[in-house]
């Protein structure tokens, strides 16, 4: 016996409640009433109705508004509309609100029911087609799901075995994952670490400085020194909704080619530097031995120019290799004022030959700083003759220190031609020198790579900033405590 579907009345007490409920239990249907608002939410709550009948006004309010508030709430619930006469604009009303039908008055038996079961049939096929629909979209993200789990599988495979060592952290650097490089590299064997603090399951005091430069942000490198020898580059990069990724590389080799390298430069510099001072010593002894007609002489002089200018690159490299191999280890008090002083001092000339208009800006509240004194002296030399060098004739210079959160900053600002962008990542990289370097200006490419050393020795950080056809600024951030 098939199931009875319950039709619900929210009419008010009248001849036509009585027609309505008499009609629909003949035509054997269940029938339940509501007279207010409070039953009528608690038996479409409770009971379920599969219909329900609303009346033009129902418990002193509007039907339509009513029927809108329950269609809210069950969408695909039928309703029908039921009016003491037919008005116009009715119909338009009624399905604008999204209800099932509508009835009014004068009604007889057949109306009533045949309404009913239309609006039944038509909310059925609303439903098999919602099932239908759900049923094939569950089904398509099945599918997709199997093909997600697929690549995830893939995935993971895949990191477990590159020769890349991956740690993947929750945002509490919780570990969720580490392939076998990882295990290889820091000699965790079979040891759990997945669902540790990464500070706890991996004991290694590069790599807790890596986490307390993760509030940085991402960044790409970061040395990791092992007893033996070992180095890795490490790199740490934030995953949105996960945490983050520490990527590490073997760079060993790398350092062994870069130690080979500053090691036959420096010999090679040691070596020439030697002959070299001997071949200017003789040239200039051949002007004493006799007179020298015009040719000769300029040629001397350019001979004792290139030597010279081979001389200050040998010099250059040896200074490179020192500071490189940390043999600077001497430190004091230095007022950096002062040492500015005696750098401007001996660029006065050229300042005013040039007719450079410079400007200086020494903070109140600069105190003493723990440096090497011939290092820092040697850093302004290059920045501010380096300022000089590329500023045209009649252009600015500035040169600014002061203090902020404990560092010292130096800036030393000109209106030179400018670094182009494409430059600025490698022009404190040895013998790098910019492409837009006019031909008329001389250099060994040595000059920002030795200040960058002297800053790195001393702690501290350097960086440009560069407007083509505007100028360029040199900022260094050394610390005031050691």
């Amino acid at each position: 016996m098939a199931k009875q579907s319950l039709i619900l009345l929210a009419l008010n007490p009248s001849p036509i409640l009585d027609l309505m409920e008499r009609t629909l239990h003949a035509a054997d249907f269940k029938v339940a009433t509501a007279d207010d608002r409070p039953g009528l939410e608690k038996s479409v709550q409770e009971a379920i109705p599969a219909l329900i009948i609303i009346g033009e006004k129902f418990a002193d309010r509007d039907g339509l508004s009513v029927s809108s508030d329950m269609l809210e709430r069950f969408p695909t619930l039928p309703i029908i509309f039921y009016a003491d006469q037919d008005t116009p604009g009715l119909v338009k009303s009624v399905f604008k609100k999204g209800l099932s039908g509508y009835l009014y008055s004068p009604l007889n038996e057949a109306d009533i029911v045949d309404e009913v079961r239309n609006s039944l049939t038509r909310a059925r096929k609303l439903g098999d087609w919602l099932r239908r629909e759900v049923k094939r979209t569950t089904s398509s993200l099945t599918e997709k799901a199997k093909i997600s789990e697929a690549e995830r599988a893939q995935l993971e495979a895949i990191i477990a075995n590159i020769q890349d060592g991956v740690i993947v952290m929750d945002e509490n650097q919780v570990i969720l994952f580490v392939n076998r490089a990882i295990r290889d590299i820091f000699n965790l064997g079979e040891k759990t670490v997945v669902g540790k603090p990464l500070k706890d399951a991996i004991m290694n005091a590069d790599l807790r400085a890596l986490l307390s430069r993760s509030r940085e942000g991402s960044f790409k490198y970061h040395e990791i020194n092992f007893d033996d020898g070992r180095i890795f580059n490490a790199q740490y990069t934030p995953i949105p909704g996960i945490g983050a990724a520490v990527t590490m590389q073997d760079i060993s080799y790398l350092k062994e080619l870069d130690i080979l390298k500053s090691d036959f430069i420096h010999t090679i510099s040691h070596d020439l530097r030697s002959p070299l001072t001997a071949v200017l010593g003789y040239t200039e002894l051949v002007e004493r031995t006799g007179p020298l007609n015009q040719n000769q002489q300029e040629f001397l002089r350019l001979l004792q120019g290139s030597v010279q200018h081979i001389t200050s690159l040998v010099n250059d490299l040896l200074d490179l290799g020192r500071l490189e191999a940390g043999f600077d280890t001497r430190r004091e008090f230095v007022q950096l004022e002062g040492v500015l002083k005696y750098t401007l001092d001996m660029f006065d000339a050229q300042i005013k030959k040039k007719k450079l208009n410079l400007t200086t800006e020494v903070a109140g509240n600069l105190q003493a700083v723990r440096v090497n004194p011939i290092r820092i002296r040697q850093m302004l030399d290059n920045l501010v003759g380096n300022a000089i060098k590329y500023t045209p004739e009649g252009g600015s210079i500035r040169v600014s220190m002061s203090v902020q959160d404990k560092q010292t900053i130096i800036k030393v600002e000109d209106t030179g031609p400018g670094i182009l962008p494409e430059d600025q990542n490698h022009v404190f990289e040895k013998f790098y020198r910019a492409s837009n370097v006019p031909d008329n200006v001389k250099g060994s490419g040595l000059g920002l790579a030795i200040v960058k050393s002297i800053v790195d020795r001393h702690q501290g950080r350097i960086w440009v900033e560069s407007i083509m056809g505007v100028g360029s600024t040199f900022t260094v951030l050394l610390p005031t405590q050691e």
